[in-house]
């Protein structure tokens, strides 16, 4: 079980700012940004690497939740990142497929 997992069966507290049927997203416990959030798929999905087409329904409404919550915590207007990790060169470090959401600094490129 990853640590994404105990935090959707609540077996790990979380700072939980939005959760529907689909997903959870919650403020990441190392931040990166003076707003790091992890949206996190409740079906286990190991990365979008493994994705299937089935999972399309869950992917799309997860990336439409990053506006949805963005608006909420009131970054929308100022600009924000969406990153997606994907294996081990990607930067990947749980096996659960998450988008981190940035905000609350200006953004550099390239990153890493």
């Amino acid at each position: 079980m990853t640590i994404f997992e105990k935090v959707i069966a609540r077996e790990i507290p979380a700072n939980i700012v939005h959760e529907d049927d689909l997903c959870i997203c919650f403020h990441d416990i190392a931040p990166e940004a003076p707003t790091h959030l992890l949206m996190v798929p409740k079906k286990h999905i190991p990365r979008v690497g493994e994705a299937q087409a089935g999972d399309k329904e869950t992917l799309g409404h997860m990336l439409l939740m990053t506006q949805e919550v963005a608006k909420q915590e009131g970054f929308l207007e100022s600009g924000f990142r969406v990153v997606i990790n994907n294996g081990s060169d990607g930067g990947e470090s749980v096996p659960h497929l998450h988008m981190h959401i940035l905000a609350g600094r200006k953004m550099t490129w390239p990153p890493g």
